[in-house]
C-alpha cells in the first residue's frame, strides 16, 4: 500500500503505521514539532520566573508571609493569570502558587503573599 510523507509529499510503501519517507523528513518534523514547543514553554517560562521574582523581592528572606496592597503587584507588572499550581485550603480561599512563593487574594484591594516552609 502507498502512502503519502506528511513532509515532502511524496509517496512510499512500508509499514502500515508509517508516516515519513525517509529519516531526513521524519527528523525535520521533529525538529519543528520541538522548536515551536520550546518557544511557547519559554515565553510562559519567562513569566513564571518573573512573577515570582517580583513576589520574592516583596516578600524578602526572612519574611514567611506579607500582606500587600494589589496596587504594589499592579506596578511591577505582575501577571495575575500566571501560576504553576493552586491549593484551597479548609476555610475555602485559594491560594495560587509559583514554585514555593503563593498569592491569595485577601480583599479586592490586598494580595497576602507567602513562602513555602
Amino acid at each position: 500500500m502507498n502512502k503519502i510523507c506528511k513532509i515532502c509529499k511524496k509517496q512510499f510503501s512500508g509499514r502500515s503505521d508509517k508516516l515519513f519517507c525517509s529519516p531526513k523528513c521524519k527528523s525535520y518534523y521533529h525538529f519543528k514539532l520541538r522548536s515551536i514547543t520550546k518557544d511557547v514553554a519559554s515565553e510562559i517560562d519567562s513569566i513564571l520566573h518573573r512573577n515570582r521574582s517580583i513576589l520574592l523581592e516583596i516578600i524578602g528572606k526572612s519574611l514567611s508571609q506579607k500582606k500587600v496592597l494589589r496596587l504594589v503587584l499592579d506596578k511591577k507588572k505582575f501577571n495575575f493569570k500566571y501560576h504553576t499550581h493552586f491549593t484551597v485550603n479548609s476555610q475555602n480561599k485559594t491560594f495560587y502558587w509559583l514554585y514555593d512563593l503563593a498569592w491569595m487574594e485577601f480583599s479586592t484591594d490586598e494580595i497576602l503573599i507567602v513562602k513555602k516552609r
